[in-house]
């Protein structure tokens, strides 16, 4: 028997309800085709390219390819699809895998690359003499302290003082500078019958060894540069280890009034004592042709006498400083403001003499009258051979038996 019960009627799909649970799928399967897309973004970029790389091939050469394009116009199609899709899912692939910067890293094994020094301005081992012009150190930068005297206030004497009376004023040109200009290296300068390169060893080693009078083969340095002891040897590999510096470089000088001093007085300043130190090779390398305001030793006890120092031969040769170097060389002197001003026993002399020093001149011996040649003719038959007849009295070969009248002339006929 069948039920009279009716059938329920069909849902309405127009309800709120309905259309809400529509609308929710699609967001859900919208949200999902998202999520699929980012993770395989990467896939989905490579297969894009791959069809555009495909269909390009294709319109280039107008040949089917393994897609079996039916058309130009459909490969056309599939290119610019492809190439949407791939920057699309490139762009997905960024945001799903972002990746971390490279931090290039030197290998383990590499030591850091080190710039090469500046080749050392100043003399050195007597094999070349100097090691050759290297960037100098610049020194770790300290807070300026407050001068407790000013230079133009310090007592007369002190290098600070004549600080004071120096020119300052901006570096010179380096053009035309050469070693040679500032004359014969360790030239004697002293007139003590020894080089100056061993006569500054002799004064600032101990323990001193000498072959002969001069000629220093071993002592030990109490370095003024870095405070530390370095027992010196001469020859070949080892008298590069202690080094002659300059305390005002040459190059420095140069720049800084020396291209106005004779040749003469140039040669007198590479040579002076008061501008030479012995000092430790490799610090003496660092130091280049720096001033103050550039490079000071390491051995912080020794600044104020090594300032001092350069402050004294600029002085003693009219040579100007720069102002970063004059400030930097009062921001030492400013601890030790009485460090005396030290005099050189050349330097007067040379800057006395305005002109180069010229030889006196060599006097020739005044000619000595000629002897008069020694003519014998044995009679008139030979002084006509000879050409010299007829023969008078007081000419070469004149004599009483060719003039037999004695007239005073022989062979006249």
């Amino acid at each position: 028997m069948s039920s009279l019960t009716p059938p329920p009627p069909p849902a309405d799909s127009s309800s709120p309800e309905v259309r809400r649970n529509r609308k929710l799928g699609w967001i859900v399967i919208g949200v999902a085709l998202i999520v699929a897309m980012l993770l395989l973004s990467q896939v989905i970029c490579a297969i894009a390219v791959g069809v555009a790389i495909t269909a390009g091939i294709s319109l280039g050469k107008k040949t089917p390819t393994f897609l079996r394009f039916r058309s130009p116009a459909s490969a056309s199609r599939a290119l610019v699809i492809a190439v949407v899709v791939a920057l699309v899912s490139g762009a997905m692939a960024n945001v799903a895998f972002p990746r971390e910067p490279e931090i290039a890293a030197a290998p383990a094994d590499e030591a850091p690359v080190v710039p090469p020094p500046h080749e050392a301005e100043d003399d050195t081992v007597p094999a070349t003499d100097e090691v050759t012009d290297t960037a100098p150190t610049t020194p770790t930068p300290t807070p300026t302290p407050t001068p407790t005297v000013a230079p133009e206030e310090a007592e007369a004497g002190t290098a600070l003082a004549a600080l004071a009376a120096l020119d300052v004023k901006g570096r010179a040109p380096k053009t035309g500078y050469d070693r040679d200009r500032f004359g014969q290296r360790w030239k004697d300068v002293d007139r003590n019958g020894c080089g100056t390169r061993d006569d500054i060893l002799a004064r600032d080693l101990a323990d001193v060894i000498k072959d002969g009078r001069c000629t220093v083969t071993s002592g030990i340095l109490d370095d003024p540069f870095t405070g530390q002891v370095i027992p010196f040897l001469r020859g070949q590999d080892t008298s590069a280890d202690v080094q002659i510096d300059h305390v005002v470089a040459l190059s420095d000088a140069w720049q800084k009034g020396a291209q106005q001093l004779t040749a003469h007085q140039r040669e007198v300043f590479a040579n002076d004592p008061l501008n030479l130190l012995a000092v430790d090779g490799s610090a003496n390398a660092q130091k280049s042709d720096g001033d103050a305001a550039t490079w000071l030793p390491k051995n912080k006890a020794f600044r104020c006498a090594y300032v001092a120092r350069q402050v004294s031969v600029k002085s003693a040769y009219a040579l100007w400083v720069t102002q970063a170097e004059y400030d930097a060389i009062v921001r030492v002197l400013s601890e030790c403001p009485d460090e005396p001003l030290l005099e050189s026993e050349l330097a007067a002399d040379a800057m006395a003499m305005e002109e180069e020093p010229e030889p006196a001149p060599t006097k020739e011996p005044e000619p000595q009258p000629k002897e008069p040649e020694m003519v014998f003719y044995a009679n008139c038959s030979e002084a006509k051979a000879a050409g010299a007849a007829p023969v008078h009295r007081g000419d070469p070969g004149y004599a009483s038996h060719l003039d037999r009248d004695g007239d005073g002339v022989g062979c006249e006929s």
